[in-house]
């Protein structure tokens, strides 16, 4: 049995196919079907079944993926585990919500490899719901996310990190008295509803019983910054120190009172496969949140 095969049997499993696996992998079709072939015949038990077209695992596939991750887990956490105790060193595929690579992550990588100079860490950026997808399916590390809005999958674990408040932002020009009537008479920008922050801000509209006049629905913190900036709506959003900092020239009003907060955590699997580079992350984070906080107060 080799570690390589046993990459193959998961990439089938997540991809759903062997060709897609294939190419995750970066082997030919043929090289991944002679992988689980001899898989099979170590077990002496099929993994597929070749009465389906697609890759259906059987029940036995479905245990030699669950034990094939645990082992894949517990080799991959080997290079963290080696060294002098305090330097850490490997790899850790990291996604990431776009507030935080606006705002504290930058200053937390680069106080991180000031510190742990072996450590690589990939970035890649997502929705929340879309990040934790891709960590329960083992094409991530770990992913810096808000914390997790029902349903999500079950396999994850959350650790916070700091917390964000929701702000209604305006143009200048318009009246910031009443938030209500702002919300209710001006075209509204809405924060994407398949996002958990979305489902948050919908949630609470409801609650107050606000009826808004939605005339965009964007995934962009960025974009939906940009447009209320040129005149074309209010929007609620979660908003950090750094943002808000930045978006002096814009009406900026607490959303809900109290005011409606979430809190931005380290995502993880159940099994923890990254083991001390993610705690190490999260320390990180926490410490420049904190420092930031008190620097911009």
């Amino acid at each position: 049995m080799s570690l390589r095969a046993l990459r193959t049997l998961v990439a089938i499993a997540q991809h759903g196919s062997f060709a897609r696996a294939a190419e995750a992998v970066h082997l030919t079709q043929s090289a991944v079907s002679l992988h689980v072939r001899s898989l099979e015949e170590e077990f002496n038990a099929p993994l597929f079944d070749r009465s389906k077209r697609l890759a259906v695992l059987t029940e036995a596939g479905h245990l030699a993926v669950e034990r094939a991750r645990e082992i894949l887990s517990l080799y991959d956490s080997i290079a963290a585990e080696l060294g002098d105790g305090s330097e850490l060193r490997g790899r850790l595929k990291l996604g990431v919500i776009q507030t935080a690579l606006a705002g504290v992550l930058p200053r937390a990588l680069a106080a991180l490899s000031r510190q742990h100079p072996q450590l690589r860490v990939n970035v890649t950026s997502g929705m929340s719901a879309e990040l934790a997808t891709r960590l329960d399916a083992g094409e991530l590390d770990a992913a810096v996310t808000t914390e997790p809005v029902k349903p999500f999958p079950y396999s994850l674990v959350s650790t916070p990190l700091y917390q964000e408040g929701f702000w209604i932002i305006a143009p200048a020009g318009l009246d910031g008295s009443d938030p209500r009537r702002l919300l209710q008479e001006q075209p509204f920008i809405r924060f994407d509803r398949r996002a958990w922050a979305g489902r948050i801000i919908e949630r609470e509209l409801r609650r107050q019983r606000l009826r808004v006049q939605t005339s965009m629905e964007l995934d962009s913190h960025t974009a939906i910054i940009q447009m209320v900036a040129s005149g074309l709506g209010v929007a609620i959003m979660p908003l950090s120190v750094h943002d808000l900092d930045n978006l002096r020239d814009l009406i900026r009003l607490p959303f809900a009172e109290p005011q409606l907060t979430r809190q931005v955590v380290l995502l993880e699997r159940r099994d923890r496969p990254a083991g001390r580079l993610a705690g190490a992350l999260a320390e990180t984070i926490r410490t420049q949140a904190g420092a930031w906080a008190i620097h911009e107060d």
